[in-house]
C-alpha cells in the first residue's frame, strides 16, 4: 500500500469545513482514518486539529507567520512537478526536522525545508498547510470530535475511549492504538509506568458554605500550592518526572529526583501526583515566576537548584507495584500515601464538614504563603484529565485561566511593547476561543518585554495597532465581576481584569471554558444577594 498523499488530508479538511452537523464531521474523520496506514494516523490526526507537535514535545517550529507568508508570496501559485505527490508523512517528517534544528544558520535551514514542502503543494494544500502551521483550522474539529470518531471507528463506548485517551495521554497515540487494535485495545488500555497520564482537574468553588451543605458529608481539604504540577514515575529506582503537559522534565529537577530516591526503597513501582514549589531560605513559597526559571532549565541546572530550591508536595497516588489505583476512593489512596511518603512531603490535610474549621484551615494555608485550599470528595476516584465536580479549588480571590488571542501596541511608557491583551475562554463545543475582556495590568517590565517577543512569534496578523496571535499563552487573571457585554461575541466581559501570573505550564485547552464563565455569571446573583430582576434592569440601563 503506497503512502497517502497530503492532498487527501487537505481535501478532508475542506469537506469537514463545509459540514455543519457534528455527526457528519465525525463520519468524515472516520472515513479518513479508514483510508490511512497505521503509521500515518497519528501525524494525520494531529495535523487535522492544527498541531505540528505531539503533546508534551518541547521542540518548537520557531517559524513566525511573517516568514510563512513571505514564502507563499515568493512561490506564488506555482507547483513543482514531482514524480510522486507530497505525502502526509513527508509533511510531518519535514516539520519534525524543522523543530529539531538549533544554532547558527538554523533559521535558513528551516526556511529551506518549508520552501521545499510548499513548492510541491497545490493551492488547496498550501491553504490548509498554512492553517496547520498557525494552529487556526476553523473547521470545527477538536479533540472531543476525534474521540467520538474513535468510538465510531472501533465500536467502543465513548466512555471507554475517553478513559483510554486519559491513560495514553496523547491523541495521536490513541488514534494509532484504535486503528491497530480496535475496540479491544481501547477497552484494555491500562496505566503504564513512564507513560504519563493527564492530571485530574478541579472545579472552582466560590461558596464554601454552599459546598459543605451540598456535600452533606465530611470532605478532605488540602493546601492548594502555587507551584507546578508534577507526575512522578518510579520503577526499579529509576525516577522520571513529567509536567502537567506531559513533558519529561526530569533533567531540570535533579534535586526532586534525589528527594524521591530517598524514600523509593518502600516500593518497586509507583506513580504519584504532586506539586513542586519554589521556596526561600526560610522555606516559604516564592512567586510562581521564580519557579518557571527552574522548571524547564537544561543548562546550569545544579547552580539554579542551589539558587532556587524546590519543595516537593505529594497529594495523590495513581499506581503501586502493579496495581492501578484510579478507581480506588480518595480516602483509601490518601491512607496508602501516608504509609509510603514521609510526612514532610505530604500535602497538609484535614477532614471536616464544619465551616469554621475549614475557614481556619484556609487562613493557615494563605498565611503560610499558599494559594488557598482544595476540597475533595472522600469517595472520589482519580479521573485523569477530567472535571467531574469531585475536586474543588477554593481561593480568596476570583481568578480564571484565560488565553491571549490578540494584543494592542502600547503607548507612552509602554511604547514598543504589546501591552493590552485580549483575553479569551475556551469553548470545547467548537474548539475556538471567545474573548471575554482585555487588560494591560499585572505584568512587570521584564514580563512585558518577554510577552511582546513571544506574541510576535505567534502573530497571525498585524494592522499596526492590534496583533492577532495563535492561542498559545495561558495567563491567570484576577477580576472583580463578570458582566454581560454585547461588545464581545461571547456575550461576557470581565470587570477590572488583571494578570496575576503567566501559566507556562498549561495548554490552551486547559484554560477555563466559556461555559464556566456563564456559570460564574449566574452564580453572582446568589453570591452578591442581588435580585436577578434588578441586575437585568441595570444592564438595560447601561
Amino acid at each position: 500500500m503506497s503512502s497517502t498523499p497530503y492532498l487527501r488530508l487537505a481535501r478532508a479538511c475542506e469537506s469537514i469545513k463545509a459540514l455543519s452537523g457534528r455527526k457528519d464531521k465525525v463520519a468524515q474523520i472516520v472515513r479518513l482514518l479508514q483510508e490511512l496506514k497505521p503509521n500515518e494516523v497519528a501525524p494525520a490526526i494531529l495535523l487535522l486539529i492544527g498541531r505540528v507537535m505531539p503533546e508534551g514535545d518541547e521542540d518548537k517550529l520557531d517559524i513566525g507567520a511573517a516568514a510563512v507568508y513571505q514564502l507563499l508570496e515568493e512561490l506564488g501559485q506555482t507547483t513543482l512537478l514531482a514524480a510522486e505527490p507530497l505525502t502526509i508523512l513527508e509533511v510531518w517528517n519535514g516539520l519534525r526536522e524543522i523543530s529539531s534544528l538549533r544554532g547558527a544558520g538554523s533559521r535558513e535551514r528551516k526556511l529551506m525545508i518549508l520552501r521545499g514542502l510548499i513548492a510541491r503543494m497545490s493551492a488547496l494544500e498550501k491553504h490548509w498547510f498554512l492553517k496547520q502551521l498557525m494552529g487556526e483550522m476553523q473547521h470545527g474539529v477538536n479533540e472531543g470530535l476525534v474521540l467520538e470518531a474513535v468510538a465510531e471507528l472501533t465500536g467502543a463506548s465513548l466512555e471507554d475511549v475517553q478513559r483510554a485517551f486519559m491513560l495514553v495521554g496523547r491523541i495521536g497515540d490513541l488514534v494509532e492504538l484504535a486503528v491497530r487494535g480496535g475496540g479491544d485495545a481501547i477497552r484494555s488500555t491500562r496505566l503504564q509506568v513512564f507513560r504519563p497520564v493527564r492530571p485530574m482537574l478541579a472545579e472552582m468553588c466560590h461558596d464554601l458554605e454552599q459546598l459543605l451543605k451540598e456535600s452533606d458529608k465530611p470532605m478532605g481539604f488540602e493546601y492548594k500550592f502555587d507551584g507546578a504540577r508534577v507526575q512522578i514515575h518510579v520503577k526499579d529506582n529509576e525516577v522520571r518526572i513529567f509536567s502537567r503537559r506531559l513533558s519529561d522534565v526530569t533533567r531540570s529537577l535533579p534535586d526532586i529526583v534525589q528527594v524521591v530516591k530517598e524514600f523509593s526503597s518502600r516500593f518497586s513501582e509507583i506513580v504519584l501526583d504532586g506539586e513542586v514549589v519554589a521556596v526561600d531560605e526560610a522555606g516559604r513559597p516564592m512567586p510562581f515566576q521564580e519557579l518557571l526559571r527552574r522548571f524547564r532549565r537544561l543548562k546550569g541546572v545544579e547552580e539554579e537548584a542551589e539558587r532556587i530550591p524546590l519543595k516537593l508536595w505529594i497529594f495523590d497516588i495513581l499506581y503501586l507495584d502493579g496495581q492501578e489505583l484510579l478507581d480506588m476512593p480518595y480516602r483509601e489512596r490518601r491512607e496508602l500515601l501516608e504509609k509510603l511518603i514521609p510526612e514532610e512531603h505530604l500535602a497538609p490535610r484535614i477532614i471536616s464538614s464544619r465551616l469554621e474549621e475549614v475557614q481556619s484551615f484556609m487562613r493557615r494555608a494563605v498565611q503560610e504563603g499558599h494559594e488557598g485550599i482544595m476540597a475533595k470528595s472522600l469517595e472520589s476516584p482519580y479521573r485523569p484529565g477530567r472535571r467531574e465536580r469531585l475536586w474543588f479549588k477554593i481561593k480568596p480571590a476570583d481568578t480564571l485561566d484565560l488565553v491571549i488571542v490578540a494584543a494592542d501596541w502600547g503607548h507612552g511608557r509602554r511604547s514598543g511593547w504589546l501591552s493590552n491583551y485580549h483575553l479569551a475562554a475556551y469553548n470545547p463545543e467548537t474548539g475556538e476561543f471567545e474573548v471575554v475582556g482585555k487588560t494591560f495590568k499585572g505584568l512587570t517590565d521584564e514580563e512585558f518585554e518577554w510577552m511582546t517577543k513571544r506574541l510576535l512569534e505567534l502573530a497571525i496578523s498585524n494592522d499596526g495597532y492590534t496583533v492577532a496571535v495563535r492561542p498559545r499563552i495561558v495567563v491567570e487573571v484576577a477580576f472583580n465581576e463578570i458582566q454581560r457585554s454585547p461588545k464581545y461575541r461571547s456575550g461576557y466581559a470581565l470587570r477590572f481584569a488583571r494578570i496575576t501570573r503567566i501559566r507556562a505550564d498549561k495548554a490552551p485547552e486547559e484554560a477555563d471554558t466559556i461555559q464556566r464563565i456563564r456559570e460564574l455569571y449566574e452564580q453572582q446573583f446568589e453570591r452578591k444577594r442581588l435580585p436577578r430582576e434588578l441586575m437585568i434592569w441595570r444592564l438595560r440601563r447601561g
